[in-house]
């Protein structure tokens, strides 16, 4: 189907179908974590074990070990970046993402300085915990520093994130500017600058593509124009919306016949598919948003997925893990939903 322009226009459920391919939610595959979270954009890990949980759903015999020793050889890395939230990376991508939205932190506030430096100064002694910071900067350290999460805090043993390092003793120091290269012209971004904001998008379609501009300057914290500029130097392909929207993309990446069936999928909190930036996939009927993400549920609600949609939500207690569907699921789904539940309880225990 095309529109007017002559441009294809692309269903929900079309949509839906690349976001699951792109997601690895069709399919777990059998690749190393690090490729898979840099396919992923990242993977959002305000809560420990739903880094783990988000890898486990998409990663073919995943095993809970895996990425604690991936975290404590730095081959991934816990860090504060896109909207100032936490966020499970690749050692690759972290300066990249970190150097793509450095120029829109909030600028100091002058009576922060003496505060900023002192934190400063204990953080290259070594890893420091929040509490032994000043209680005036520990919890914006993280608007003006390059800091990580240091394990074992924020794993799955000890879930409470709340050892900082600076990034470049973890991770040593970003890439050098090249001497040779020129300048910048006035309003335009530095050479590294530009190229870390065109990975960043690229991350994003690769991830999350066909999108419009507006949701990816939504997920990446960028102002819509500077998201513009970038995509201006990249090689991408267009479609629109059912809404006439325009939508863009990488050449490359998976478009899945709308028809492709997806199976039972639980998500952990948070997971990055489920956010307003990905509404355009219906991956979250709007119907059931309020049930996930509320006031008295700060850190959303684990879900799962039946034809990829969230069906339902569950939690994992003393008792064992317990899901609950939002409607009364056929006798078959609700099979498959107690099947893969029993996967995801056994990786629990």
């Amino acid at each position: 189907m095309t529109d007017a322009s002559g441009r294809p226009a692309l269903s929900a459920r079309a949509l839906n179908r690349a976001l699951l391919a792109r997601q690895m939610l069709l399919e777990r595959v059998d690749r190393p974590v690090p490729e898979v979270l840099e396919a992923m954009a990242g993977l959002q890990a305000q809560y420990a074990p739903s880094m783990y949980i988000g890898l486990w759903t998409r990663v073919a015999g995943f095993e809970r070990d895996t990425l604690t020793r991936l975290l404590e050889r730095r081959e991934v890395v816990q860090a504060t970046l896109l909207r100032s939230t936490i966020h499970l990376v690749s050692r690759a991508d972290y300066w990249p993402m970190s150097i793509a939205i450095r120029d829109f932190r909030p600028v100091l506030d002058p009576a922060l300085t003496k505060h900023l430096e002192q934190a400063i100064e204990q953080l290259r002694a070594g890893p420091v915990r929040r509490t032994d910071l000043g209680p005036e900067i520990r919890g914006r350290l993280h608007l003006y520093l390059d800091l990580v999460r240091v394990p074992p805090a924020g794993t799955w043993e000890r879930r409470r994130a709340d050892v900082y390092g600076l990034a470049e003793d973890w991770l040593g120091e970003p890439p050098a500017p090249d001497p040779r290269e020129p300048a910048a012209a006035p309003g335009e971004p530095r050479a590294a600058v530009r190229q870390a904001r065109e990975l960043l998008i690229r991350r994003y379609l690769g991830a999350f593509g066909p999108a419009h501009r507006s949701a990816i300057a939504d997920w990446a914290g960028l102002p819509v124009a500077v998201v513009q500029r970038a995509l201006a130097g990249l090689e991408l392909v267009t479609f629109r919306d059912t809404r006439g929207r325009e939508l863009v993309d990488l050449p490359d990446a998976p478009r899945p016949d709308p028809e492709t069936p997806a199976p039972v999928r639980f998500l952990p909190t948070y997971d990055a598919t489920l956010l307003v930036h990905a509404r355009r996939t219906l991956i979250l009927p709007e119907q059931y948003r309020s049930r996930v993400f509320h006031v008295r549920m700060p850190q959303s609600i684990g879900t799962f997925l039946v034809d990829g949609q969230v069906a339902g939500t569950w939690q994992y207690k003393r008792e064992g893990l317990q899901w609950d569907s939002f409607e009364t699921l056929p006798a078959r789904v609700r099979r498959a939903v107690d099947a893969e539940a029993e996967l995801l309880r056994s990786f629990h225990v």
